[in-house]
Parts: C-alpha cells; sequence; structure tokens
C-alpha cells in the first residue's frame, strides 16, 4: 500500500469519502476537519426499509487501539440523528486486541451503537471490489454494462457471412467458421452546459448557451472523442446494454478480453472541461465606441462548464479472421447487437492491390483462395472459372495470353491445342481473329477495285 502511506491524515479521508460512494452509501460527507469529535466521515445506509447513520473515524497509523474505538462510540451516542445508528474505523494498519474485543464485545451485547473495523488486509479486499488501485491511491469509474457483442437472433459470425455474399464465386455456406475475438472497451457518453456572456464597453460581444453530448474511448491515459458513427452507435443502444459477464460468450467468441476504464470520474470530468474550453475559445471581432474595429479571445472560464452526466459502458470490439487456404481476411467493427460500425474490412479487398470498398466488384479464386479485383482476376483457359493473376500459370497461344491453375492443366491444354483445326487456333484470339478478317476483306475490296471490277 505504497502510496497510501505517503497520504495525509486529510488525504485518506478524502479517499475513504470516494470508496464508500462507490460502496453504495448515501448522503456520504465529510465532518468538519476541525474539532471533529471523532467523526470524520458521516454517511448514511438503507437497511430493511429503516435509514441509519453510520459515522466513520479514519485513522492512518500503523496501529489503533481501544482509546479510538471507545471515542467513536462516545460520538456516535451524541450524534444528532433522528433514527439508529452505527459506526466505523477504517485504518491503513491494524488494530490492537484490546481494540478487536471492544468491538466484538458491542456486537455481542447488541449494543444499539455497534461499530464496525475495517483494516488495512479488509481495506485490500475492498479494492478488488470497487476497482481501487491501493498503489496510486485512485478509484477507477466501474461499470458492469456493456453493449452486446452479436445479434441475440444471429449467429455471431453474421457479419463476416453477410460481407462475403458480395463477393463472387464463393458461396457463404462453403466458409470456414472464422476465428473470434471480443475486446470490452470502456466508453463514456458526456453531456455538459457551457454558458457564457463575453461583454465589452459596447456590450455583449459573444455568447455562448451549448449543450455538448459526445462519448470517448476512455482507456486509461488515451482519452479520445469518438467520430459520429461511433457516438451513434453508442447512444442510439444504451437502452439496450446487457450485463457484462464475460462467461456468457465463450461459446460465441474465440477470445475475450475486458479493459479497465483506468481512471476516475473526475478525471474524465476535468478531460471534458478542458476539451470544452477548448472548444469554445473563438475570437471574436467588434467595433468599439471609437469605430476602432478589435480583436478579443473569448475563452470560457472552467465555472462556465458544468459537466451534468457522465455515463459509462462497455462498447465491444470484434475481430472475426476467415483462413481460406493461402490467406487471412479480417473484418473487424464496432458492435451493438445487430448495428456495428466497420473498423477494418479484409474481405472488400483485392489481395493483389490496394482496390477496396463494398462499391467494387471482387471474385474468389478457388485455386488459391485469392479474393481478387476485375484486374486481378482471369478465366481459367481450361475449366472455364475464374483464377487470379497472383497464383495462375500463363502461355501464348495465338498471340494472346492464357491463364492456368497450375501446369498440369497448361500442358492438357497444350495438347487440345495441337490437335485443334487452323480456324479454332484463331478463336484463341478472338481480336487477332476479327481484325485478320478484316483486313483480308479489305484487301480482296481494294484488288476489286484496281482491277475495274467495281
Amino acid at each position: 500500500m505504497a502510496v497510501l502511506d505517503d497520504l495525509s491524515g486529510f488525504e485518506f479521508e478524502d479517499l475513504m469519502e470516494d470508496v464508500f460512494r462507490n460502496l453504495g452509501y448515501e448522503n456520504v460527507r465529510q465532518a468538519e476537519r476541525t474539532a471533529d469529535e471523532g467523526r470524520d466521515v458521516i454517511m448514511e445506509e438503507v437497511v430493511d426499509g429503516t435509514r441509519r447513520a453510520i459515522i466513520v473515524e479514519c485513522k492512518h497509523t500503523g496501529t489503533v487501539g481501544r482509546p479510538v474505538v471507545q471515542k467513536l462510540h462516545s460520538a456516535i451516542a451524541t450524534f444528532d440523528f433522528d433514527g439508529p445508528k452505527r459506526g466505523m474505523v477504517a485504518t491503513t494498519g491494524r488494530f490492537t486486541n484490546p481494540a478487536e474485543e471492544y468491538a466484538d464485545r458491542l456486537q455481542r451485547n447488541d449494543d444499539p451503537y455497534p461499530i464496525e473495523l475495517i483494516d488495512g488486509e479488509d481495506l485490500r479486499e475492498i479494492a478488488d471490489e470497487i476497482g481501487l488501485d491501493l498503489y496510486n491511491g485512485r478509484i477507477e469509474i466501474l461499470c458492469d454494462e456493456t453493449l452486446r457483442p452479436y445479434d441475440p437472433a444471429a449467429d455471431a459470425d453474421a457479419p463476416v457471412q453477410e460481407a462475403f455474399r458480395d463477393i463472387e464465386n464463393i458461396e457463404a455456406a462453403d466458409l470456414p467458421v472464422p476465428h473470434s475475438q471480443v475486446t470490452f472497451r470502456p466508453v463514456v457518453a458526456i453531456t455538459a452546459d457551457t454558458n457564457a456572456v463575453f461583454e465589452t464597453s459596447v456590450g455583449v460581444i459573444h455568447r455562448i448557451n451549448d449543450r455538448t453530448q459526445f462519448v470517448v474511448h476512455a482507456e486509461r491515459g488515451h482519452p479520445k472523442v469518438a467520430n459520429d458513427e461511433v457516438a451513434t452507435l453508442v447512444t442510439e443502444n444504451f437502452h439496450a446494454t446487457v450485463p457484462l459477464d464475460t462467461g456468457q460468450f465463450t461459446e460465441e467468441f474465440d477470445n475475450i478480453d475486458e479493459r479497465r476504464f483506468g481512471q476516475t470520474q473526475t478525471e474524465y470530468k476535468e478531460w471534458a472541461v478542458d476539451r470544452l474550453q477548448d472548444y469554445h475559445t473563438t475570437t471574436v471581432t467588434y467595433t468599439g465606441d471609437n469605430n476602432v474595429t478589435y480583436n478579443k479571445t473569448c475563452e470560457p472560464n472552467l465555472s462556465d462548464i458544468s459537466v451534468q452526466s457522465i455515463e459509462p459502458v462497455y462498447l465491444p470490439e470484434v475481430r472475426q479472421t476467415t483462413e481460406i487456404l493461402e490467406y487471412s481476411y479480417p473484418y473487424e467493427y464496432y458492435a451493438a447487437g445487430p448495428s456495428r460500425v466497420t473498423l477494418e474490412d479484409g474481405i472488400h479487398r483485392c489481395v493483389h492491390c490496394e482496390t477496396s470498398g463494398v462499391d467494387e466488384t471482387y471474385t474468389y479464386c478457388p485455386n488459391c483462395g485469392a479474393i481478387a479485383c476485375d484486374s486481378h482476376i482471369k478465366t481459367e483457359r481450361l475449366e472455364g472459372k475464374p483464377v487470379c493473376t497472383g497464383c495462375a500459370v500463363t502461355e501464348r497461344f495465338a498471340l494472346k495470353t492464357k491463364y492456368f491453375y497450375d501446369e498440369e492443366n497448361r500442358d492438357t491444354f497444350r495438347k487440345e491445342y495441337a490437335e485443334m483445326p487452323l480456324h479454332e487456333k484463331a478463336m484463341e484470339n478472338k481480336l487477332l481473329a476479327g481484325g485478320s478478317v478484316v483486313a483480308t476483306l479489305l484487301l480482296v475490296v481494294g484488288l476489286l477495285v484496281i482491277g475495274g471490277i467495281i
């Protein structure tokens, strides 16, 4: 608990206030820091419909003895609250045996003011429960809700099957099952109001009255505003979240990874306020009373920006990779049930060039497994089926290049070609054959003209 040991007593009280708030206690607040009469943190809980006050003494010390517990018992008794009351002593160290025996006796005797003891070991267990890093004294955002990583009405690999339907010469039913992995990435949806008025001697020159809503990729140390597509995906599906129980997804995905938010709600709030301050800062041109034109930079104060809500949720990033013969086809996207935003589409992409995008035509080569654009797909001469230029064996027949799956196919066609009559051989290059016919006709016509026949 290295960093906890470096905290001052007041800093430890601040930390414990955040701890109790994250544990779900209500109306958590600190007492006055002077003459607190043994009361550092005050909060409430509801048990069986009854609201109860809890008075907490925080001791950032190595050992806590019985006098501290006794003092707290007196402080509970004199605390003004209309209802039942109990106490806690929280320490980074340990309690002496007399302190523990005193607290136990209160419990056994059904004392009206029982006291719970929380030592350093208990704090470690609480840390695991609420996401508190005891080594840096921070409480991360906790979230147990995620957008759906796949459409529950379809197979998890349905997006991949859908993408392959656009590829010619391949049936989606014949595809191997892709290797799939899902990474649950933290995002926060932030709503903030900015209200600021800028005045000079001539009056109001600029006014900001704006509500901003945006989604932030929230991994620790790298907050980044999501683009409009991702923001829409998140905000439109907030109503359809499901519990993040990674065990329920093991049948649909080969690998599952859950990332941490890694930062506190306060840190995200401060980051959002700084960003909005920069976003709304602008230079305004106005004319003064002396008819002189001035430029003034209008920067809202931090107090002009109010964050209304920070809503955390996990956004599934799904990556499915289909291995076909010599090639691997990744398809990666953010998912929210049947909705998704594509991050990488390795299916609508030629393996031989930079051609990509769903508006192009692609054909599957069964010889090597390549997906190729029109410029890199040919018709195999012997079987009349597609073959890509990357794997095809070539040879020229009738001065035209022919494409074959392999040397065996080429040799077979070579034999067929040798046995073809001349006119069939000529048709292996229809353009050349057509040109020859036209040239012959022109020659005949020319001779007839010269001979005066026509």
